[in-house]
């Protein structure tokens, strides 16, 4: 039989992905999407993928326990996925309540409308890196005690440990992927790397002269988001939840990242970088450096996509969209 899936935050980088992975696989996708004022354009990735058409959009909200019951009796899902957040850290800070309702307790009203309506479905949370802020081991592994460091990263912890408390409380099948940062052309602009990648193609058309950033010695262990979907998937597969680091395992600083990106357009980054305080977060997370091996053992998952490809293939997408 087809199996069935929901994904809530279907129309982001993740979910998009992650709806093309499931849908070359044979399944019925239905995604959940909150009505907004840009309801009809919010689909672009999912349209960028060639998939907007194949999957079934229904009206949800995180924040609406009763539509997220009506979603799931809708899609009577096999495996139910939970991508939407208020995910951008530095507008956590601006906006903390909505992050904490949102990103924190709307995982619990996801987990609740499964409790209810599907309870034998197979449930993913989208946890995050985040979690461990201010580090407290080298390499961060599923035993690594968490450290937030701003309101993003807080909430996501809530979600992480609620649904751990409903594995243990309810028996439900429930996993969390903790992803290290991953990447892509479907990224938001305000994400550092699409900004540096963007910000490149800018100064290669001769639109703009200069990329401003703010500590590009943060270190980060970048993947692409396509081959972290692969893993969120694998988890769902396992006969027993379970939570899963999925990272590459290397880290890199935002400084040789932006060198990547410039040079493949045979740019300086000394030419053109400007560092600007306004950008530096008031609490900063210095490295993070994700170590993978419990999903490599485990779920069999490898990255696939290095960071130099990821990178040169997001300035050739900006540079195509600039075009266009």
């Amino acid at each position: 039989m087809t199996k069935r899936a929901l994904v809530t935050g279907v129309t982001g980088q993740d979910g998009a992905y992650l709806s093309q992975l499931l849908l070359e696989k044979g399944y019925e996708v239905y995604g959940v999407v909150r009505r907004s004022s840009h309801f009809g354009v919010a689909d672009h990735r999912l349209r960028w993928l060639g998939v907007d058409k194949d999957v079934r959009i229904l009206d949800g909200n995180l924040s609406d326990l009763s539509s997220l019951i009506r979603n799931v009796e809708q899609a009577k899902p096999d495996e139910v996925y939970n991508l939407a957040a208020q995910s951008f850290v530095a507008s956590s800070w601006q906006q903390p309540i909505l992050t904490g309702n949102i990103t924190g307790v709307g995982v619990t009203n996801v987990l609740e409308a499964v409790r209810i309506a599907a309870p034998g479905a197979r449930f993913y949370q989208a946890s995050s890196s985040e979690m461990y802020g201010k580090i407290q081991e080298a390499a961060q592994s599923e035993t690594t005690p968490f450290y937030p460091r701003s309101p993003y990263a807080v909430a996501k912890l809530y979600g992480h440990w609620i649904t751990v408390n409903y594995r243990e409380s309810f028996g439900l099948h429930a996993s969390s992927g903790i992803l290290f940062n991953h990447e892509s052309p479907l990224r938001g602009i305000e994400f550092v790397t699409r900004k540096v990648t963007d910000g490149v193609a800018r100064i290669k058309r001769g639109l703009q002269s200069e990329l401003r950033l703010g500590n590009i010695d943060a270190k980060r262990d970048w993947g692409h988001a396509k081959d972290y979907v692969r893993a969120m998937w694998l988890m769902l597969q396992q006969d027993v939840a379970d939570d899963y680091v999925v990272a590459t395992g290397l880290t890199t600083t935002v400084r040789d990242m932006c060198k990547i990106a410039f040079e493949h357009v045979g740019l300086s980054i000394d030419d053109h970088l400007v560092i600007d305080p306004a950008f530096f977060r008031p609490a900063e997370v210095d490295v993070l450096l994700g170590n993978p091996a419990k999903a490599k053992a485990k779920l069999g998952w490898e990255p696939l996509i290095s960071l130099d490809q990821m990178i040169r293939e997001m300035v050739d997408a900006d540079l195509a969209r600039i075009a266009g």
